[in-house]
C-alpha cells in the first residue's frame, strides 16, 4: 500500500469512529445527545420508576465512585456544566439544601457534561461545593440517563431505584419537598460509611 493511500486510510478511520459514537449517542438519547440543550424553566417530569442506570466515576477527589456505593441513601443526581448560566445560577441553592439534609441520610452528586476540570474545579470552590462532584467527559452517564439538556436531576431512593426527574434550576423548597418526600420521616439519623465529598483536594470543599 502507498504512501498515499495509507495517509488516506488513517484520515478517514478516525472520522468514521466518530460519525458512529454521534450516531450511538443520538440513538441512545432519543436524538439529541445529553447536555446540549440549557433549561430556562424548571418543573417535575413524569417517568416510570426503575432501577438507575449504573456507573462509575472519578470523582474530582481522585476516589471513585459507583452507584452500588450510594445504595441505602436518598440520592440526588445533578447533570450540569460550568458552561451552563442557570447550573452556576441554582449552585447555592444545592450547597445549601444539600447542608441541610447532608446528616440524614441523603447524598448529592453533580455531574459535570463535557466540561474543562479546571473550570469546574474553580465552580466547586467559587460556590464551597459541599458535596460529591464528577467529570463525565464523553457524556456517556448523561446518554445513559437521557439527558436532554441541562440542569436535570435525578432521585434515587435507598434502593437505587429512580423514581423523580425535575428539569431546569430548582428552588429550594421543591427540592426539600422531594428530600422529605423519599425520606418518609426516616431519615433521621446520620448514615454511617460511605464515601468523603472531599478528601483534600482544594477545590473540593468538605462537610
Amino acid at each position: 500500500m502507498g504512501k498515499r493511500a495509507m495517509a488516506l486510510l488513517a484520515g478517514v478511520i478516525p472520522a468514521v469512529g466518530v460519525i458512529a459514537l454521534m450516531g450511538w449517542a443520538l440513538a441512545r438519547s432519543g436524538g439529541t445527545p445529553g447536555g446540549l440543550g440549557i433549561y430556562k424553566v424548571f418543573g417535575e417530569v413524569a417517568i416510570e420508576p426503575g432501577p438507575a442506570p449504573p456507573f462509575s466515576l472519578e470523582l474530582l477527589t481522585g476516589e471513585a465512585v459507583k452507584l452500588e456505593d450510594l445504595r441505602g441513601k436518598v440520592v440526588l443526581v445533578d447533570f450540569w456544566s460550568s458552561w451552563c448560566p442557570p447550573c452556576v445560577e441554582e449552585a447555592p441553592t444545592l450547597a445549601q439544601v444539600y447542608r441541610e439534609y447532608s446528616g440524614r441520610g441523603v447524598e448529592f452528586l453533580g455531574i459535570a457534561i463535557w466540561d474543562d476540570e479546571d473550570v469546574v474545579r474553580r465552580h466547586v470552590a467559587r460556590f464551597r461545593v459541599p458535596y460529591l462532584n464528577a467529570i463525565d467527559g464523553q457524556g456517556t452517564v448523561a446518554i445513559d440517563y437521557g439527558v436532554r439538556g441541562i440542569p436535570e436531576k435525578f432521585f434515587l431512593d435507598r434502593e437505587g431505584k429512580l423514581v423523580k426527574k425535575f428539569v431546569g434550576p430548582a428552588p429550594a423548597e421543591k427540592l426539600r419537598a422531594i428530600l422529605d418526600e423519599l425520606l418518609g420521616g426516616l431519615g433521621t439519623a446520620r448514615a454511617e460509611g460511605g464515601l468523603s465529598p472531599a478528601a483534600a483536594t482544594p477545590g473540593q470543599p468538605g462537610r
